[in-house]
């Protein structure tokens, strides 16, 4: 396994390793199972953090995206294993931004980079609304400072 060079310090990690499903017909991983494993890695994060799902059910709010950026770099194919990284880059009282790399781990090649725009919303009326105290507590803390 080559070293992984991460874009920011600190990631937070999930691995992964390309299956069956994850194939389409050009024999590379689906541009589809990117986006489910971002929501993989962000909900990990959270959770790491104290905000799963139950969290955010008992404080009525939730984040949801409001936009994704994808760039997919180098095909993944069947078998690879993949080391999904995440960060929060930016936290305000209504908005989150999260960055992702994912790398294969047999030659430390960075495969996809992603951001996502979050909101926060009102789980019950479907609207943007500030985010509970515990929302933004954890996930401030949890910002990287900027390397610019």
């Amino acid at each position: 396994m080559t070293a992984i060079q991460w874009d920011h310090p600190h990631p937070h990690l999930l691995n992964v390793t390309v299956q069956d499903q994850h194939i389409d017909l050009m024999r590379h991983t689906n541009n589809v199972v990117y986006l489910q494993w971002l929501e993989d890695v962000a909900w990990a994060h959270s959770i790491a953090l104290g905000l799963g799902p139950a969290q955010y059910e008992a404080l009525g709010h939730g984040m949801v995206v409001r936009q994704h950026e994808l760039t997919y770099i180098q095909a993944t194919r069947l078998g690879d294993e993949l080391v999904l990284a995440t960060w929060l880059t930016h936290a305000d009282k209504l908005t989150l931004q999260r960055h992702y790399q994912f790398v294969r781990q047999a030659d430390g090649a960075t495969v996809f980079r992603g951001k996502t725009h979050f909101v926060c919303v009102d789980i019950a009326q479907g609207k943007v609304r500030r985010m509970p105290e515990a929302f933004f507590s954890a996930y401030s803390a949890a910002v990287i400072p900027q390397v610019s």
